[in-house]
């Protein structure tokens, strides 16, 4: 069930009504039956894989709070293993059993290892994470273990963060189900602005955008390198469209329970470094990957080399988490690079560009973002491509490119005509500076708290959304491009 779909629009009134006309008793059950039923509409087959997940890590958690057989460590390590070693079977060992075989024959050596025919659960590497994080939380002393199967269930089913995050934590979530939810108008008010906002990213821009990108990234060959130039301008668009969407419509959804999930991203194409950028990006990843996996790595806390070794690492698996391609690898390995690159200059950087013209200097700031924002987009070339070779052949014909006519390149034959690629410039104008001002005021509040600019700018974004994206010349609605992750 797509958020983006009428089953969806018609499901969620149905169960904010159902959800407050219930008794306190049973609205934490039946939020959790609806949450299995939204899951189980992307296939009833993928329901026991989190069942599984769900039970093992529950059982473990008190059996670590109750330290029993004086094994604590152990239930950790067992648990851990257990659910990590599930997420990798099935997601990547395909990958890793061609790979290996891809590397045996270059070796000369015969043999394949084989291939399985494997279900890859909806939502596994969100909901594994999940409930990995609170076992560790537990066993840290973070938070204390829920002894409340239903509570801990809904926890890691909570329908509206399950296909794609944000990847919550237990400490966050687990309390606010456990307090009593009453209607809040103001939690409404907001939890529809931001449903409203997030189908407007997704309908308009990034359904849209898809077009151009789907053509271009299929058959680089057949685009001239400006073209392709253009195109990842526009998947650098739409990726940040499509999951920021994608998770205002989930904050959007759960502020209507009266659940507030955390904010995912931070304006992150204003980021002056691929640190600044990962701060701001996916910050429910990012922050997983730093409290389970880099601090205890060692973090920064240990000689610089393996400092540096420690951030490959975290963006490799960060590329791996996203999909069982070496396109995936790549782009994590480029991450890693350059931030370790940034580490290794800054003495460089302070003895010669900082003192001459201090850090804080508007035009050195310019130029940092504006390298960041190279890299970022030269990332995503990897992200997006069919393959390694397809990548750099579109890193090369972007590197020859005449860019003295962009405009009328860019336009030509790429699936979109010259007034709805206007609309969505206008779009995108209005994008980022809704996001830049965020940085500095609370623009969702101040829209809730007036109510006739709000319903104003309801009606329009509607409107908009009816005209511009449903309605629209073209218009084929998408998935969202981390359900698959």
């Amino acid at each position: 069930m797509n958020f983006v779909s009428l089953q969806y629009i018609l499901f969620l009134p149905v169960t904010v009504l159902l959800y407050y006309l219930l008794p306190k008793k049973i609205k934490n059950p039946v939020l959790l039956a609806v949450s299995y039923f939204f899951y189980i509409c992307f296939g009833a087959k993928y329901a026991g894989f989190m069942i599984a997940s769900t039970l093992t890590t529950y059982i473990a958690g008190i059996l670590i709070a109750r330290n029993a057989l004086g094994k604590k460590k152990l239930w950790l390590v067992l648990t851990v293993i257990l659910n990590i070693g599930l997420l990798f079977f099935l997601k990547y060992y395909n990958f890793a059993s061609q790979t290996l075989t891809s590397a045996f024959r270059l070796a000369g050596a015969d043999g394949a290892l084989p291939m399985l025919n494997l279900l890859l659960p909806a939502g596994i590497s969100f909901y594994t994470f999940m409930a990995v994080g609170y076992i560790v939380d537990v066993y840290k002393g973070k938070v204390p273990a829920e002894y409340n199967i239903i509570d801990y269930a809904l926890f890691v089913s909570f329908f509206p963060q399950i296909t794609s995050g944000p990847i919550e934590r237990a400490g966050n979530i687990l309390p606010q189900l456990k307090a009593e939810r009453k209607f809040s108008i103001d939690k409404f008010r907001q939890g529809l602005t931001l449903l409203v906002w997030g189908f407007v990213k997704k309908m308009i821009l990034a359904d849209n955008l898809a077009v151009i990108i789907a053509n271009a990234f299929g058959n680089p060959r057949g685009y001239t390198g400006a073209q392709l130039a253009f195109a990842t301008l526009c998947f650098t668009l739409q990726i940040y469209c499509d999951f920021s969407a994608c998770t205002d419509l989930a904050r959007g959804s759960a502020k209507l329970v009266g659940i507030d999930l955390m904010k995912n991203f931070e304006c992150p194409y204003i980021a002056t470094s691929l640190k600044d950028f990962w701060r701001r990006w996916h910050i429910s990843l990012s922050s997983w990957f730093r409290d389970y996996l880099y601090f205890p790595l060692g973090g920064s806390r240990v000689p610089k080399w393996r400092h540096c070794l420690n951030i490959v690492i975290v963006f490799l698996v960060s590329g791996l988490w996203h999909g069982a391609a070496l396109t995936y690898v790549v782009w994590g390995l480029f991450h890693g690079l350059f931030q370790v690159f940034g580490i290794l200059l800054t003495p460089v950087r302070e003895k010669t560009v900082y003192r001459i013209c201090g850090k804080d200097n508007k035009m050195l700031g310019f130029f940092k973002w504006l390298g960041t924002f190279f890299l970022v987009c030269v990332g995503w070339i990897f992200f997006r491509a069919n393959s390694i070779s397809d990548a750099f052949y579109i890193i090369k014909a972007i590197a020859k490119a005449p860019f003295g006519n962009i405009l009328p390149l860019a336009f030509a034959g790429m699936g979109l005509g010259r007034m709805t690629l206007c609309v969505l410039f206008g779009f995108t104008l209005l994008l980022a500076a809704v996001d830049v001002a965020a940085q500095k005021k609370d623009v969702l509040g101040y829209i809730c708290g007036k109510f006739y600019l709000r319903y104003i700018i309801y009606l329009l974004l509607v409107l908009a959304i009816f005209f511009v994206g449903y309605y629209g010349p073209g218009f084929e609605p998408q998935d969202f491009i981390y359900f698959k992750y």
